[in-house]
């Protein structure tokens, strides 16, 4: 088995992105692509050099395989998506946008991926990870899924071993608002990294302040935590030190999803290579710049080298707090 830096598990859809705008309904023509948060930082990591593991469920059908296929493209390893004979891949709808937020339709339910359970968790691969990323989303996909991520959090803090943990709340997939704020704090405040955007946070906490949000999971055992604050960069707090780290300015926004798995991806590559946590935030915010400027998920993520490029090519400043 090849050696993994970070493992990350969750439902990867096919997603058709209408070639032209307007309501999707009236959309005649769209382009297949990958779509997925978990799998969006697999590959980011993946284009980065990193070794990167998803780990799911996908139906036997034609979608199952352009996932598998398109993440192997991208050299994520995909030894442990398991191919099920009883359920099908989900898929998504996604609108094309001018401006602000696309409209996004999910057909998901009773999907494979939300057939993953404990039975199917690979200890021996989950060992051999450096780092584990979790999102809030296979939590809300079904009991199954939610107590395989309850197994693999505890092996991984069992095993002294780092989490990083994005709510990526998705409120139509929860049966109340209650239900998702206890489930997502339950396993945000058992992770070593959080990474909330500022709307999440304040959902979540019910503080309105980036510091008090920060200081909300910091009292409850987590190492750092970094509020993403769109186009105006992102906050961070530790027991030591925090600061605003401003975002890079963007002429055109084309595509805002995926923009903070994006900033996952930069914090996560930081994390791994021991960066000062200011340096981290910062490719977080140029991978979340690069990413709402192409059109897709996770198209826009750089390779290493163009990551370079595009944080010396830019200006920057961090505000002490």
């Amino acid at each position: 088995m090849q050696s993994i830096d970070v493992i990350t598990f969750g439902e990867a859809m096919a997603m058709f992105i209408a070639d032209s705008c307007g309501p999707l309904h009236e959309i005649n023509h769209y382009t297949m692509e990958l779509a997925g948060a978990e799998t969006n930082v697999a590959i980011g990591l993946a284009k980065l050099g990193y070794h990167a593991s998803f780990v799911s469920k996908v139906g036997a059908d034609a979608f199952g395989k352009f996932i598998m296929e398109k993440l192997q493209k991208h050299h994520v390893q995909v030894d442990q998506i398991l191919t099920d004979t009883l359920f099908p891949t989900g898929f998504q709808l996604k609108s094309r946008v001018t401006q602000g937020d696309p409209e996004v339709q999910y057909f998901r339910k009773g999907s494979a991926a939300s057939h993953l359970s404990i039975s199917d968790f690979n200890e021996r691969c989950f060992q051999k990870a450096k780092h584990l990323h979790m999102t809030g989303i296979p939590l809300a996909l079904s009991s199954d899924t939610r107590n395989f991520a309850k197994h693999a959090l505890s092996f991984f803090k069992n095993n002294a071993k780092k989490v990083s943990f994005d709510p990526n709340l998705r409120p139509k997939l929860w049966k109340t608002e209650k239900e998702m704020v206890d489930t997502i704090n339950f396993f945000a405040k058992q992770a070593n990294y959080v990474l909330p955007g500022l709307e999440e946070g304040i959902k979540l906490t019910g503080f309105e302040k980036p510091s008090d949000i920060a200081s909300y999971y910091l009292d409850a055992g987590v190492e750092l935590v970094i509020i993403k604050l769109g186009e105006k960069g992102a906050y961070y707090k530790s027991a030591k030190e925090e600061a605003i780290i401003n975002g890079y300015p963007v002429e055109k926004i084309v595509d805002t999803v995926g923009a903070g798995d994006g900033f996952a991806v930069g914090v996560i590559s930081g994390i791994l290579e021991n960066l000062p946590v200011e340096e981290s935030v910062q490719r977080g915010n140029a991978i979340g710049a690069l990413a709402v400027q192409s059109l897709g998920d996770n198209t826009g993520y750089p390779d290493k080298q163009e990551l370079v490029h595009f944080i010396n090519n830019q200006s920057q400043r961090s505000v002490r707090i």
